[in-house]
C-alpha cells in the first residue's frame, strides 16, 4: 500500500512513517499542504493521511485541491483526517467528504496504523 502522510509535527510524522513502513507500506511524508497537493497531482496513493491543521493550509484545503485529480469516491476512500482539534464542525465537514477523522493524541497507535493501512472504511 502506498501512503501519503501529511503531518507538520516532525516527530509525529517520523513515528507514523516508521510504523507504517514496518508493516510494509510505502510512505511518502510531507510537512505542508502545498507539498501534499503536488504529491497528489504527481503520484497515485492508496491512502492519504492528512493532518487538519497544517502550517500553510488546512487538510480540508488539501482535499479541495485534490478534487482536480480525484473523484468524490476516491477522496472518501483515500483520505483520513488526523487532528487534535476535533469539533462537531470538523466531523460534519469530514463527513461531507466521506472522510474518517481520527483524534490525536492516538489512544492505541497499533489500531490507528491498522486503520491507515486497511482498505475497509468504518
Amino acid at each position: 500500500m502506498k501512503v501519503l502522510l501529511v503531518e507538520d509535527e516532525i516527530l509525529i510524522q517520523k513515528s507514523l512513517k516508521m510504523l507504517m513502513e514496518k508493516r510494509g507500506a510505502e510512505v511518502v511524508a510531507v510537512s505542508s499542504g502545498k507539498d501534499a497537493i503536488l504529491e497528489i497531482k504527481q503520484q497515485e496513493f492508496d491512502r492519504i493521511v492528512c493532518d487538519l491543521m497544517l502550517t500553510d493550509i488546512s487538510g480540508f484545503d488539501v482535499i479541495e485541491e485534490s478534487k482536480s485529480k480525484l473523484s468524490t469516491e476516491e477522496i472518501s476512500s483515500k483520505f483520513i483526517i488526523i487532528t487534535a482539534y476535533s469539533s462537531s464542525q470538523v466531523i460534519e465537514k469530514a463527513n461531507n467528504y466521506g472522510c474518517k477523522v481520527l483524534n490525536k493524541p492516538f489512544e492505541n497507535i497499533n489500531e490507528v496504523i491498522e486503520i491507515f493501512l486497511t482498505n475497509e472504511r468504518t
